[in-house]
């Protein structure tokens, strides 16, 4: 009987990091001192009883606008992360089910989408399309179901031709009960595990296109707007933009330590298969 690995320090830091931003976003409305755009100051000031965090580029409080911006953040990463597992994972466990042609076809079409610079496909398709937040969340979910589509293709492709699988398939179930009740259940580690990473790069991704301009549009902020709309303040000294780009680094950071025990307990369970 395989043993789930122990808790590691790392992880702890990962798990309590990543809480603390869920939390932060889910309690703005009740932790941010003023509303988002209201200007509470002079440009730039510094940490006051007013603004913790000091002003923006325009004499908003930093803090309430860094703590808005990880509810805009998170809730279009998520979104987008979802929507691409969702594409994804079906499309990847339907083309490993069915092989032959369709696998190839799809295959070769998910290839054809990978090979354009995720960016730059970004970039394009959001200069010609209104840069609304459902135009947002379906281009990079787009975009990353592709790798999803690969992981799990791959993770599929390895179990569909295990003896359980076999026997149903020859029992005369259909695709979708095999999908559904053989391959999803012994599927589900290494893919919680590439839900994390694809998390943190549609944050990561979200905060680039918004610091690029063809992200969240003013007057909604995220964190990568907020970078984008003080980092002029570097040439003076201050270092208001910096605060939320560490913001975007720290989060990013604990789902990466997440992700990591997650990987270990992935291979744990693949060695106690396999011993057993």
């Amino acid at each position: 009987m395989s043993r789930l690995p122990p808790l590691t320090p790392l992880a702890v830091i990962g798990f309590f990091g990543a809480a603390a931003f869920i939390l932060l976003a889910g309690f703005a409305p009740w932790l941010a001192p003023h509303p988002v755009s209201e200007v509470v100051g002079g440009v730039w000031e510094p940490p006051s009883a007013d603004a913790l965090l000091g002003t923006d580029n325009i004499g908003r409080d930093l803090f309430s606008r860094l703590v808005w911006g990880a509810r805009v953040t998170f809730a279009i990463a998520a979104l987008a992360t979802a929507l691409a597992f969702l594409l994804g994972v079906s499309l990847g466990f339907y083309a490993a089910v069915r092989r032959g042609w369709v696998d190839q076809l799809l295959s070769r079409l998910n290839d054809l989408l990978m090979a354009i610079p995720t960016l730059i496909f970004a970039l394009v398709v959001l200069a010609v399309l209104p840069k609304t937040m459902i135009v947002l969340v379906l281009v990079m979910a787009i975009l990353e179901a592709t790798r999803v589509f690969r992981v799990s293709r791959a993770i599929a492709a390895d179990l569909v031709v295990l003896d359980y699988v076999e026997v149903a398939r020859l029992r005369g179930e259909s695709w979708r009960w095999v999908i559904l009740r053989e391959i999803l259940p012994n599927a589900l580690s290494p893919l919680l595990a590439e839900l994390g990473l694809r998390f943190a790069f549609s944050i990561l991704f979200l905060s680039t296109l918004s610091f690029l301009g063809l992200g969240v549009q003013p007057p909604i902020a995220d964190w990568g707007s907020l970078v984008k709309e003080n980092k002029d303040g570097l040439l003076f000294g201050v270092f208001a933009a910096l605060i939320p780009g560490a913001a975007i680094a720290i989060l990013v950071i604990c789902i990466n330590l997440v992700v990591d025990w997650m990987l270990q307990k992935t291979t744990s369970l693949k060695r106690g298969r396999r011993d057993g």
